[in-house]
């Protein structure tokens, strides 16, 4: 268990030092983001809203999820470090100044009250947390991330949650996968099933993300 942590410890200095600097360097404003939230209104902006590829799931909500991962995730798949044809068409087009703006209306519309969907004790569920190591980049309750790059993942959707950890395993193909040390060493110690339950454990801790229906997709 030592040796899996430290070695997560490393790839996260190693990986924190490759961070896009324009998750830094750039001011995103709340207001020019609300009007640049059109391509991301007809999925994000509809509650329930499934995509079909590579698998039927629901998209994740972004409401209330930190700036700085918005930015990182948006850029890693305009650099091709994620892959989806649909996310990679719609951040090929925008800027660095578009993405913080967009990060910033989002990281702002997030919920007041935390949402608990499962309020039993899950110690399975615990015990994988525990072995992945997710509390040392997640923070507390799985909420508060230690770097603004990192995601929320508290609450956020179970089917979503299991096709972007199963993503990581999965990181080479041309249409799907993501690039990422950190967390490519973490899910490769992980059992399909055991994404699953890791999966529904997380979306039962409370958390405030939320999905914001904007003007006609209410």
């Amino acid at each position: 268990m030592k040796k899996i942590l430290f070695t997560a410890a490393a790839l996260v200095m190693a990986w924190t030092g490759m961070l896009p600097a324009q998750a830094q360097n750039i001011n995103g404003d709340v207001a020019a983001g609300s009007r640049k939230i059109a391509m991301c209104m007809g999925c994000h902006g509809i509650e329930g809203y499934r995509a079909t590829f590579p698998r039927v799931y629901r998209v994740p909500k972004i409401s209330g999820q930190g700036a700085g991962y918005i930015v990182a995730a948006l850029t890693a798949y305009k650099q091709g470090l994620r892959k989806h044809p649909t996310m990679q068409g719609v951040a090929s087009g925008l800027s660095e100044q578009d993405m913080a703006d967009v990060a910033a209306y989002y990281s702002s519309r997030g919920s007041v009250v935390m949402t608990v969907v499962d309020k039993a004790v899950d110690v399975a569920g615990l015990e994988l947390v525990t072995r992945g190591g997710c509390v040392g980049c997640h923070g507390a309750n799985l909420s508060q991330p230690i770097l603004p790059t990192y995601p929320k993942i508290a609450g956020q959707y179970p089917d979503y949650l299991f096709a972007a950890l199963s993503a990581y395993k999965t990181n080479t193909h041309s249409l799907w996968g993501r690039d990422n040390p950190v967390m490519g060493a973490v899910v490769q110690q992980f059992s399909i099933n055991e994404l699953h339950e890791l999966a529904r454990y997380l979306s039962s801790l409370p958390g405030n993300l939320r999905t914001t229906q904007e003007g006609g997709f209410k």
